[in-house]
């Protein structure tokens, strides 16, 4: 063990398959999915741990990581390369004899045990890769350590018809969690869980190691850790949190973590001087906006050539909108090149995708009246006058 010793180290999960983005993740880890015009998912964890003084992230990878693993590199992007702490990818390795995958979200940092002893912390900080929000962890751990506390999570209230879908905790009227509902029918509070996590390192070594050991375990923080950890009379804490958060695990809710970026009484906004969100960004040129386009409400990130008609959508880098074509409420992914007279509304066009000439994709709703998001996977070639419906993914 290293005799020098960090206060708060982060272990980041970025290893979710993330199945419910569907084509967008077939070949890409979910927390490395765009967001925003120049962004990825991961960013947004990674610049909360900056804004806390958090130097040292264990980012724990496993399905399609080579994209992400690249895009992280050695965290120069964050502040994260240093000398003692930093940026680390950390994939499933070889143990004993075998080559195991992470079998859940407490196995993932079981299995990284040696990397956390190594900084010695006195508290690990526990945190997603697919989730929007804007955060200083430095608040939440110095509650965590006025509390006395061996876990606090972070919590956020929901409206009680959202609240079956989430982990509620049930807490006192000082924070004090006395019960955990893993998506309750009928939830008897709405502080939902959201994924972030601080405990102190020797407590959760502690359970980590028996929780291995239980062959009957689903070595899951939320569905083994946790009630493990009360029902052993551990004091568990609920942080409360009133800002912006967005889990863009699904389709929809990427489609609309997207749309609040332009809506101006949205609470999240990433021109903030003082929560600046920081990326990898390569050198492109300026955009061009030709005499012809006509762009309303909409976000158009560098090394565009737009001449098209743009409205409530989110253009990112090195993409073209050809002339005659429309483009409203949708988020374009990088690189992608929508073709003369096509017509694109409330969709999602992945990353260097060619829209032919003529091409439909999308409409505000499909047959049954509900709004649904048309989505174009990475690198299709989708041909003139194609027509996609709504909530079709190709």
């Amino acid at each position: 063990m290293n005799n020098r010793s960090k206060n708060c180290i982060a272990m980041l999960l970025a290893g979710g398959q993330g199945s419910r983005l569907k084509v967008l993740t077939e070949e890409n880890a979910k927390p490395a999915v765009p967001f925003g015009g120049k962004y990825r998912i991961i960013d947004f964890p990674l610049a909360n741990c900056v804004k806390s003084d958090i130097d040292t992230v264990g980012i724990l990878t496993q399905y399609q990581p080579f994209e992400l693993n690249s895009y992280i590199g050695n965290g120069q992007p964050w502040g994260l390369n240093r000398n003692f702490g930093g940026a680390f990818i950390l994939p499933p390795y070889q143990r004993s004899k075998k080559t195991e995958w992470y079998k859940g979200t407490a196995n993932a940092i079981y299995q990284n045990i040696n990397f956390v002893d190594r900084y010695n912390p006195s508290h690990v900080l526990i945190i997603s890769g697919d989730h929007i929000y804007k955060m200083n962890y430095k608040n939440m751990l110095r509650y965590h350590i006025e509390h006395g506390a061996d876990c606090t999570i972070a919590v956020l209230n929901v409206s009680l018809q959202e609240a079956s879908r989430f982990g509620i905790m049930n807490a006192d009227a000082d924070g004090k969690i006395y019960e955990f509902e893993e998506k309750p029918k009928k939830p008897k509070s709405t502080n939902a869980s959201m994924g972030v996590y601080i405990f102190k390192w020797d407590v959760l070594r502690k359970y980590l190691i028996e929780d291995e050991a239980d062959d009957t375990s689903s070595n899951d923080f939320g569905k083994n850790i946790i009630p493990k950890m009360l029902a052993g009379g551990k004091k568990l804490y609920a942080y409360p949190f009133d800002g912006y958060w967005m889990d863009v695990g699904t389709i929809e809710s990427l489609w609309e973590a997207n749309m609040d970026l332009l809506d101006p009484n949205s609470t999240f906004k990433l021109n903030d001087p003082k929560f600046k969100i920081y990326a990898r960004n390569y050198s492109v040129s300026a955009s061009r906006i030709s005499k012809a386009a006509q762009v309303e409400n909409s976000l158009i990130t560098e090394g565009c050539d737009i001449e098209g008609h743009i409205s409530d959508s989110i253009i990112s880098t090195g993409c073209t909108v050809e002339k005659g074509a429309y483009v409203h409420k949708s988020f374009i992914m990088p690189g992608a090149v929508i073709g003369k007279n096509a017509h694109i509304e409330y969709a999602i066009i992945g990353e260097r995708s060619i829209i032919g000439p003529g091409a439909k994709i999308g409409s505000e709703q499909d047959e049954s009246g509900k709004l649904s998001i048309s989505v174009v996977g990475n690198d299709r070639n989708i041909e003139r006058n194609t027509v996609i419906q709504a909530g079709d993914v190709v």
